[in-house]
């Protein structure tokens, strides 16, 4: 047996949701004789949230998945009765208090980076501190974070290519590696009968079901080694195939990847493997794919280095540019929100995120775009929808993505690149499958009608029993004209050249 120097550890599960490839977990085992595993839900998290609300869900159902897994761990080392401990309240109070309860030495934790985990770590730190217990945490969540790429200047990256070549530059297999903590599993604390209680209802949380039972969503880990056994059957498409919103392109792994049921490290080493040997065609499938992940570890840089971003824009010359505001406003928010714009590319996708909680990537840009851009509305009104909406929302990424379409944020859309919301659903929904599939009443248009309902002859629109106004509704703006107001909104910026 390994030298251990603590005695008891707490593992605190936050958005790592697995037993394999755990950094904090393997560490907790390597260094202390017996560990316990807890997940709290925070009430301070919890009070935010709708009461129905998919991602509780599929969290509840990991867990199940979690406690499973480390149960199995247990008694492969000869220790039954582990457990994952699971709490319902303020993590600052329930962490410091089971620790203290358990005996603990320490407690171990993967980084988080957003402000507010920050914050409450920070808390949880002081608490842990007067009661001689350290809070050891680590890097889990990405590849490289933090200070770990930056510029041959000592400084943060913020434009994204260079970051790419540098952070590809820096890639070996070291940085890749699974921490393997099946190989110390023969620390983990069987919990005492008396602290052994069934995981807590959905009610008992304060929730309702959602509908994602009904959805292709299969939380836990076995859900993302599926999705990842499926998505590597198609990777090579994926340079060509992840624009288009009715074909089966993207790997759909982003909400194991924001609670952590599959390790980042697993799946760019699986890219890295595909990049190096092989066809033209593998490469790029391969290293897009790899691209769509370096961006996920810039935006998570971008926020430990640039906190602003959470409230403000990247860029501070952007807070002068004057957002649409008012009843008009309100009235083309509310309709951009239920899908109503008139627009059936952007309603088809917010019906999307309505109905499913997923929308996909090139219709992130479009409905971005046509807020801020066609809307003139404030990016922040539309970050904070998808916040409440998206299964997979990750602050770090949709603040990047939103600062991005809105062109406020580092290495983003130049102001006067303005997508048209009718030539993207022609480019990319060429035959209208994705726009039939969430916008039933349009499906009798012919194809090259259902872009713009409004252009077809009223004859087609009559054969295809669509009124205007009744069946769907006219366009809120009309793109052309929203485009020059937006280069005028823009000029208060004029000049202003892209951030270095």
């Amino acid at each position: 047996m390994e030298h251990r120097s603590l005695n008891t550890a707490l593992m605190w599960f936050r958005r790592d949701l697995r037993a394999t490839d755990n950094a904090a977990l393997h560490h907790a085992l390597r260094s202390a004789r017996q560990v316990w595993c807890v997940f709290v839900f925070d009430t301070d998290i919890l009070a935010l949230l709708p009461r129905q609300d998919r991602r509780v869900e599929f969290i509840l159902r990991s867990l199940h998945e979690l406690d499973a897994q480390l149960a199995t761990l247990g008694l492969e080392h000869g220790r039954p009765g582990v457990h994952l401990i699971v709490r319902h309240g303020r993590a600052v109070d329930d962490i410091p208090r089971l620790a203290a309860q358990i005996g603990a030495q320490a407690v171990f934790a993967n980084h988080d980076d957003e402000p507010d985990a920050l914050a409450r770590d920070a808390t949880v730190r002081a608490a842990l501190g007067e009661q001689g217990m350290a809070l050891h945490t680590h890097k889990d969540h990405v590849v490289f974070e933090r200070s770990e790429v930056l510029t041959l200047a000592g400084k943060p990256y913020t434009v994204f290519t260079p970051y790419k070549n540098a952070w590809l530059k820096k890639l070996d297999a070291f940085y890749l590696k699974p921490y393997p903590t099946a190989r110390h599993a023969d620390a983990l604390g069987a919990v005492p009968a008396k602290m052994v209680a069934p995981l807590p209802t959905l009610a008992a949380l304060g929730f309702e079901p959602s509908n994602l039972a009904e959805l292709p969503i299969a939380p836990g880990s076995a859900g993302a080694q599926a999705l990842l056994q499926d998505f590597l059957q198609r990777i090579d498409d994926y340079g060509g195939a992840r624009d288009f919103p009715a074909v089966k392109g993207p790997s759909y792994l982003s909400v194991h990847l924001r609670f952590g049921t599959v390790s980042i490290r697993e799946l760019a080493a699986l890219a890295r493997e595909r990049v190096t040997p092989g066809t033209e065609a593998v490469r790029s499938g391969a290293m897009v794919w790899l691209s769509e992940l370096i961006w996920r570890d810039f935006y998570h840089q971008i926020l430990h280095h640039h906190p602003h971003v959470v409230a403000q824009s990247f860029r501070p010359e952007y807070e002068r540019i004057k957002w649409e505001t008012g009843p008009e406003a309100d009235a083309h928010f509310a309709a951009w929100c239920e899908g109503r714009t008139g627009y059936p590319l952007v309603d088809a996708a917010m019906a999307q995120i309505n109905q499913t909680g997923y929308m996909h990537n090139r219709l992130r840009m479009v409905v971005a775009s046509f807020l801020t851009k066609d809307l003139g509305i404030d990016w922040r009104w539309g970050e904070r929808y998808f916040a409440q909406a998206l299964n997979d929302f990750d602050l770090a990424a949709n603040n990047g993505g939103w600062q991005w379409a809105a062109s406020t944020g580092c290495d983003a859309q130049p102001y006067f690149r303005i997508f048209n919301p009718v030539s993207q659903s022609e480019k990319f929904d060429p035959e209208g499958k994705f726009i039939r599939r969430y916008l039933p009443q349009l499906a009798a248009l012919p194809d090259k009608a259902l872009h713009a309902p409004w252009l077809a002859r009223p004859m087609e629109r009559l054969a295809a029993g669509v009124e205007l106004g009744r069946d769907y509704p006219q366009p809120v703006v009309m793109h052309d004209e929203a485009r020059a107001r937006t280069l005028q909104r823009f000029s208060v910026v004029k000049g202003a050249g892209p951030s270095s």
